[in-house]
């Protein structure tokens, strides 16, 4: 699972709906894996706008990404090539093979294994 399709996930518990502590999901005992792929600087210009900055801070944070900065870069900083590579790694190039995805609000918690995250809900959840 790409780190960059973790900022667009929320919580499936119902009773989670409309909580601000439902997103971001939480990693927690993670096995991270590092594909290279082509570096993509427009790419990342262009997502930056998309992503849910706090999350994504938040995110690096919790993996251990130093190089993330807690604003949103905007106009000259999106030409730091620096920084558009450490995106990059942190976005695209970084997977969690292994883990678990947890919900502030609930604590539900979705595994994640060989790369794919389960959103299935029991019954009751639902």
């Amino acid at each position: 699972m790409k780190l960059l399709t973790a900022n667009f996930l929320t919580c499936a518990v119902k009773a989670c709906k409309g909580s601000p502590a439902a997103f971001p999901l939480h990693f927690r005992d993670v096995e991270l894996e590092l594909q290279e792929v082509d570096f993509q600087p427009d790419f990342i210009r262009n997502i930056i706008p998309r992503v849910d900055w706090e999350a994504l801070h938040r995110m690096g944070t919790e993996l251990n990404f130093p190089n993330i900065p807690e604003t949103k870069p905007e106009g000259a900083a999106l030409e730091n090539e620096q920084l558009l590579r450490d995106l990059h790694r942190l976005l695209l190039e970084t997977q969690v093979a292994e883990g678990k995805l947890i919900c502030g609000n609930c604590g539900h918690e979705y595994m994640i294994k060989e790369g794919i995250a389960n959103f299935l809900l029991p019954s009751h959840l639902v």
